[in-house]
């Protein structure tokens, strides 16, 4: 049976440019080693290694040890610098910093940690000085622009807070995060036009959280409650947007007023420095975003979203136990706490804590019986562990917590068709695929499973392959909806187009045994017998389950039979 693994929703942010770490994007220079004649080689290639490893303490402590040794080597000085800040050391990236300046003057990264530990101490001179010695280039004006107009609007220097926000404005790509934070800083100073730059911010195309909840915040403060309860209630159906909207109309409900959502230009620095991490989100700049969460928490702890993105990105480079630290973290009362506990045990799943993972989420779902992203995380566990019957029962709790489901509720359907079809019930299963196409018609994930399962049951081919080939329309590059495809060519008789649909399948999957075990029986009707045996041979070398095993060596004895 296939694995089909499910896409988490990420949170929406704001988006800025990054910058680069020494030596490039991945965070690894081109060092010079020591001397292999002395002992601290052994401490050298630990570092790499930790680094490799996305060890960020580790790598910290070995190249800042094999910098003692070597004091004068530069690339040794700015990878025990970077590594040091990643590892969320900020003061001692700060004093590694300064040796960086001192040979480098105007290097970005140590000009940008000085800035964040001034910002941290309040020195507000200081951030300016070291943001104003830092080369230029196309991300630095984005970020010396912003950081900056935070450091000159907690010295009440209203011409040049101005000067950074329009700026900053001009840069391509950057005109809702000047928005954004234009609003955040004339509350911060009091001014009188806060109310407008925020609702420019809210309409400048930014779903994200933090812009959304620092407009309801300072409607609420207004004494707008009709406003701020309009704002909460349009973005309750987002997820990401959920828990903002509850606390919100939670406050509402109570007379409550929230404090601004900034209070301290360290606090607005830190803003910016979540928008850099949030930009980055693709995987080769895992490590970058975690330099820049790290920069946002040392200035601001209890920046939640910020520690959910970090775990988010430790995820991303299998980090799984570092990111249940991070999720576990989270305060109860925080209204991202449901969400960061689900992940938490989501990746107890990938770490195989099964059970763990189970246990935690059966607690969570008894003190919030109508979550059904609970349930279906519940459901999850259960599957993940052949546990049909109960992932069943739990994906049916979703589906009443849920009530009438609606487009995006379609995954719920899916995980239980699949759970149904691993307890022997074809028929459910098979319903519950239709009504995820119900809901979305046009998923690859749905057509693929329906279709494939019709096309293996001998049932519906021909409009199995319809719906597998609008499947492959959609997700072209997709190695497993390519086999269905070719597989139903081949139950149809099509043998020589399911053995060139089927080898366009093995290059892009190669080492399924399932896909290598149908190109095999797709070449030996097609009477390319040599061929056969050799895929089905590469099938038997994968590794397949046992049943699979026994098929493949009765084929290599004897060839297809039937």
């Amino acid at each position: 049976m296939r694995k089909i693994p499910f896409l988490l929703p990420l949170l929406a942010a704001a988006v800025l440019g990054g910058c680069a770490a020494p030596g490039g994007g991945s965070g690894q220079a081109d060092v010079a080693p020591p001397d292999p004649s002395t002992r601290m080689f052994a401490t050298y290639l630990s570092a790499r290694f930790a680094a490799q490893q996305h060890d960020m303490p580790e790598a910290a402590r070995f190249y800042t040890e094999a910098l003692r040794s070597d004091p004068a080597n530069p690339n040794l000085l700015a990878l025990a610098f970077f590594y040091s800040a990643t590892a969320g050391h900020l003061e001692a990236a700060g004093r590694l910093a300064q040796r960086v300046v001192a040979e480098t003057p105007d290097d970005r990264a140590a000009r940008m940690a000085l800035a964040v530990v001034a910002f941290h101490h309040k020195d507000y001179a200081a951030v300016r000085r070291n943001l104003a010695a830092s080369a230029k280039g196309p991300f630095t004006v984005l970020t010396v622009s912003l950081f900056d107009a935070w450091a000159a609007a907690a010295m009440g220097d209203k011409a040049a807070v101005a000067a950074d926000i329009k700026t900053l404005a001009a840069q391509s790509g950057a005109e809702g995060v000047a928005a954004f934070h234009a609003a955040l800083i004339a509350d911060f100073m009091g001014l009188k036009d806060a109310g407008s730059l925020y609702a420019r911010a809210a309409m400048a195309g930014s779903r994200s959280p933090r812009v959304v909840e620092a407009f309801g915040r300072y409607l609420e403060r207004q004494g707008r409650a009709a406003d701020a309860t309009r704002l909460y209630e349009s973005i309750r159906v987002e997820p990401a947007l959920a828990p903002v909207a509850d606390a919100g109309l939670a406050r509402i409900a109570k007379g409550e007023k929230p404090a601004p959502l900034v209070t301290s230009a360290e606090e607005g620095a830190a803003e910016g420095l979540f928008g850099i991490a949030a930009s980055l989100s693709d995987g080769g700049s895992a490590d970058i975003s975690i330099l820049y969460l790290r920069m946002a928490l040392y200035l601001r702890p209890d920046l939640t979203l910020a520690k959910i993105l970090l775990a988010d990105r430790f995820e991303q480079i299998g980090k799984y136990e570092e990111a249940v630290a991070i999720y576990e973290g989270i305060d109860r009362s925080s209204p991202y706490y449901r969400m960061a506990a689900v992940e938490a045990a989501l990746n107890e799943t990938r770490l195989n804590h099964n059970d763990k993972a189970i246990e935690s989420l059966k607690a969570l779902a008894a003190t919030g019986p109508m979550d059904a992203d609970t349930w279906i995380a519940l459901g999850d566990a259960y599957r993940s562990d052949n546990r049909f019957a109960e992932a069943i029962d739990a994906y049916d709790h979703a589906q009443k917590a849920l009530g009438t489901p609606a487009k995006k509720d379609w995954p719920l359907f899916y995980a239980r068709a699949m759970a149904e079809d691993r307890a022997g019930q074809w028929d459910k299963a098979e319903a519950d695929v239709h009504a995820g196409l119900k809901l979305s018609p046009d998923q690859p994930e749905l057509l693929n499973y329906l279709g494939y399962s019709w096309v293996d049951r001998g049932e519906h081919i021909e409009e199995a392959l319809a719906m597998l080939e609008k499947a492959r329309s959609l997700r072209p590059n997709d190695g497993y909806i390519v086999d269905s495809v070719g597989w139903a060519y081949y139950r149809l008789g099509r043998y020589d187009e399911a053995a060139r649909t089927l080898e366009t399948a093995v290059l892009l999957v190669p080492g399924d045994p399932t896909i290598n075990d149908h190109l095999g029986d797709a070449l030996w009707k097609a009477g390319r017998r040599m061929e056969a045996r050799f895929q089905w041979n590469h099938a038997l070398a994968f590794s397949p389950e046992t049943d699979e095993k026994n098929n493949l060596e009765e084929k290599l004895r004897r060839g297809l039979t039937g």
